[in-house]
C-alpha cells in the first residue's frame, strides 16, 4: 500500500466499518486506525504491502513494539486493532487468508515498568521545591529523561562537550558503545542552561566531573542510584502509586510518542536500538527528521520550534 491516497482510502473505509457496522465509539475507532497506521508505516519501511503480508511480518512489528518498551496493555490493544483490521480486509475480499488470525500477545520475559501519564509527570515536576538548590538540576533531569528517552546510564554520563544547547542536541553513548544523536526539548535546554550557568558554575567541580553535565553536591557525577531516588521521591511526593523509576520515564517517552502517531522507526532510533553514524552529514539530516517527530508527537515538545 505504497500510494498515500490508496492507504488513506483504506483507513477511511476501515474507520467507517468500525463506526457504522461494528458500532464502536469514535475513541476506539480512532485508536484502532492509529494502530493500523503504525503497522502500515512499518510495512512500508520494509518495502512490503499489507495485501501480501505474512504472519512473520506482524510478529516482527510486535517485536519492535516490545523492543521500544511499549507497555503490555498498549500492546494488547494494538494487537486487537490489527486483528480487527485483517478481519475487515478479508470481509471486503481484499485478502484470502487472515495473517493475524493466530497472532497472540507476545510473551514478555520481564514485566515492563508502568507508564506515566503526562499529567502524572507534570505533577512530579510540580512537587519540586523552588527553594532547594537541587530543584533546578532535578527538574532538568526529569525533562531530559522524559523528553529524550535516555537510559539512566546515558544521563549520568552525558557530557558538556557533546551538548549543543543552541541546536538542542546531545550525543550520547548507549549500549555497545554505540553513539546516537538525541534531540533535547526547548524546556530541557532552558533548564540545563540555567543549571550550568548558576548552580553548577558555583560548585567546586572534581576532575572526574569536569565534563559531566549533572553533578552531585560534592562536584562529582551523579550515580544511577541517586537518579533513581530523585525520580522515586518525586513520584511519591506527587501521590503516584505506580512503581516509578528512571526507566519508567523512558517507557513513557516511547509510549506517548507511539500513541501520538510518531513513526516507529524514528522512536527506535531515538531510543538507541539501531546503529547510528555520527558523521556531519547524518547529524544534519537526522536532526531535522527526529526533531519533527518530537515536535509533532511528544507532549512536552508540541508547539515548540
Amino acid at each position: 500500500m505504497t500510494n498515500p491516497k490508496d492507504r488513506e482510502k483504506l483507513i477511511n473505509e476501515y474507520s467507517a466499518h468500525l463506526l457504522l457496522e461494528k458500532g464502536l465509539s469514535e475513541n476506539t475507532s480512532s485508536g484502532y486506525c492509529n494502530d493500523v497506521k503504525h503497522l502500515l508505516d512499518f510495512l512500508g519501511s520494509c518495502k512490503k504491502d499489507v495485501i501480501g503480508v505474512h504472519p512473520d511480518d506482524i510478529h516482527e512489528f510486535l517485536s519492535v513494539l516490545h523492543d521500544i518498551g511499549i507497555s503490555p496493555r498498549s500492546q494488547a490493544r494494538i494487537i486487537a486493532g490489527i486483528r480487527s483490521f485483517f478481519r475487515f480486509l478479508r470481509l471486503e475480499g481484499k485478502i484470502e487468508e487472515n495473517p493475524a488470525e493466530f497472532i497472540e500477545s507476545p510473551h514478555l520475559e520481564r514485566e515492563l515498568p508502568d507508564v506515566l501519564s503526562v499529567e502524572e509527570i507534570d505533577s512530579m515536576i510540580a512537587c519540586l521545591a523552588p527553594d532547594k538548590d537541587e530543584s533546578l538540576r532535578n527538574h532538568a533531569i526529569i525533562e531530559t529523561l522524559y523528553g529524550s528517552g535516555l537510559r539512566v546510564s546515558e544521563l549520568v554520563e552525558a557530557r558538556l562537550s557533546r551538548l549543543d544547547l543552541k541546536e538542542g542536541l546531545l550525543i550520547v553513548e548507549g549500549k555497545g558503545s554505540k553513539e546516537r544523536l538525541v534531540p533535547v526539548s526547548p524546556i530541557a535546554v532552558s533548564l540545563i542552561a540555567q543549571y550550568i550557568e548558576t548552580k553548577r558554575s558555583q560548585q567546586t567541580v572534581k576532575p572526574e566531573g569536569a565534563d559531566i553535565i549533572f553533578l552531585n553536591r560534592r562536584g562529582k557525577p551523579l550515580t544511577r542510584v541517586m537518579v533513581f531516588y530523585i525520580v522515586r521521591d518525586l513520584a511519591a511526593a506527587a501521590g503516584i502509586k505506580k512503581t516509578v523509576s528512571p526507566h519508567t520515564l523512558r517507557h513513557s517517552f516511547a509510549t506517548h510518542l507511539l500513541e501520538g502517531g510518531a513513526n516507529l522507526r524514528a522512536i527506535q532510533e531515538m531510543l538507541g536500538h539501531e546503529s547510528i553514524s555520527t558523521t556531519e552529514l547524518y547529524l544534519h539530516l537526522d536532526r531535522g527528521r527526529l526533531r519533527t517527530e518530537l515536535i509533532e508527537h511528544h507532549p512536552h515538545f508540541k508547539g515548540q520550534k
